[in-house]
């Protein structure tokens, strides 16, 4: 039930929320509590920026960071993924205006104002926050929902440039916006990663896969077959990795890939080049063994690196779902072993752990550190499309806190995130 604004921050002051939150995150306590205070301070914030809207009914909403376990660079391919949410995420406070402008606060980034009178893909806001905006707006107008103006205010604990998709975070965010106030919840998880995806490819314009979508709306760890795009193949996964003896860790590698959309779309361009020879539009289908028969014709069609690009996908395809599989069958060490191979097959044959041309290398620096660290032990792998952002790392559960402490000392305090895979998607508080 949704209450006027000041009545929802004493709601928050009460704990009243605390139920829908420990379901939302899977925590409890102190934890608890501190998520309760960052939507009170959200709703502070929103009735400060918006206080005309004080008797409004407010709505608060969450949708989390993502993280890539299996399948890198498989989702546009229309290929396998495990993917799982995280317990960093974006939230919003927000509220009808009662106009046809769209006035969303981003903390950090400032006011971004959408008219809805059109909803038309605008060239010169192509890699902006408007552009997601009116894309999703857009989405759920051609959906059928009635849109109307709306003010936010919101705040992410997903850094931008991070590997761990503060775009799909952001749009799935939009899309519980649009799907509580003017759809009437009848927009599935699916359908609002769908929409997501759409107004990245078309609006903000990068040529991304429906992985990062998915694994933020729909929520918890999941196995998503991409091989009708259209209708998703999703499995949930019940894996604890805390009980299975190992620390989930996240390592920011120090630079940003939020400026790398021509090397990311360089991916999928070469792997469908090399997919063209074969009259087809991606890769799936395509065997191994073809591939090596075909090694000429690739080589001169598409180039070397395309030809590697295009093994990686096959491998890390089938490789995708064998890491699925593993952790259904609680097999934490076939799981880890396989971890390990994405990752050397992302650096030798997809070759996303480097920019070519740049001197910076940070991806490498931290995955040559976590190998030093884990000797042997648990794995790591880079997450994500790569170039830059983050790395993930499977850590011995009684050695997490000497490997944070050993990785911030190295790449600076803050670099290692031991992180949760969160129950829930893309969430109504």
């Amino acid at each position: 039930m949704k209450r006027d604004v000041k009545a929802t921050i004493r709601f928050l002051q009460e704990d009243g929320y605390n139920h829908a939150i420990e379901a939302i995150y899977g925590c409890a306590g102190e934890e608890t509590t501190e998520y309760a205070r960052r939507f009170q301070r959200a709703a502070e914030q929103f009735l400060a920026l918006y206080p005309e809207q004080e008797n409004q009914n407010l709505g608060l909403y969450t949708a989390p960071g993502r993280t890539e376990l299996g399948g890198n660079h498989t989702d546009h391919q229309c290929g396998c993924v495990l993917a799982g949410a995280v317990n960093l995420d974006t939230i919003a406070a927000a509220a009808p205006n009662g106009s046809n402008r769209i006035r969303f606060f981003s903390e950090g980034y400032g006011l971004t104002e959408i008219d809805l009178s059109d909803l038309s893909v605008q060239t010169s806001e192509r890699e902006t926050t408007a552009s997601l905006i009116r894309g999703m707006a857009a989405q759920a107008a051609s959906e059928g929902a009635a849109v109307f103006g709306f003010d936010a205010w919101c705040t992410s604990s997903v850094l931008s440039g991070s590997g761990l998709s503060s775009s799909a975070a952001f749009e799935t965010l939009l899309g519980v916006i649009l799907n509580d106030l003017f759809a009437g919840g009848k927009f599935s998880p699916i359908k609002i990663a769908q929409m997501g995806q759409h107004a990245e490819n078309l609006y903000f314009g990068k040529p991304s896969g429906l992985m990062d979508q998915m694994a933020s709306s729909v929520g918890g760890l999941t196995a998503i077959d991409f091989e009708d795009p259209h209708v998703p193949k999703v499995v949930k996964i019940t894996m604890d990795f805390e009980q299975a003896g190992y620390a989930f860790c996240v390592i920011d590698a120090g630079d940003s890939h939020a400026d790398l959309t021509d090397a990311y779309a360089s991916i999928p361009r070469e792997m469908k080049s090399v997919a063209a020879l074969f009259h087809q539009d991606v890769l799936r289908g395509i065997t191994e063994e073809q591939l090596i028969q075909n090694l000429p014709a690739i080589r001169k069609q598409s180039g070397d690196r395309a030809f590697l690009r295009a093994l990686h996908f096959v491998r890390e395809n089938r490789r995708a779902q064998d890491e699925a599989a593993a952790l259904r069958n609680g097999d934490m060490d076939r799981f880890l072993a396989l971890v390990n191979e994405s990752g050397r097959s992302s650096w030798m044959y997809l070759q996303n752990t480097a920019v070519p041309g740049r001197d910076g290398q940070g991806i490498n620096v931290a995955l040559a550190l976590c190998d030093s660290l884990l000797r042997g032990r648990g794995a790591c792998r880079v997450q994500g499309g790569g170039f830059a952002g983050t790395v993930e790392a499977f850590v011995p559960w009684e050695e997490r806190e000497t490997f944070r402490r050993e990785v911030d000392h190295a790449l600076g305090d803050g670099s290692c995130h031991v992180l949760r895979i969160r129950p829930a998607g893309g969430s109504v508080l």
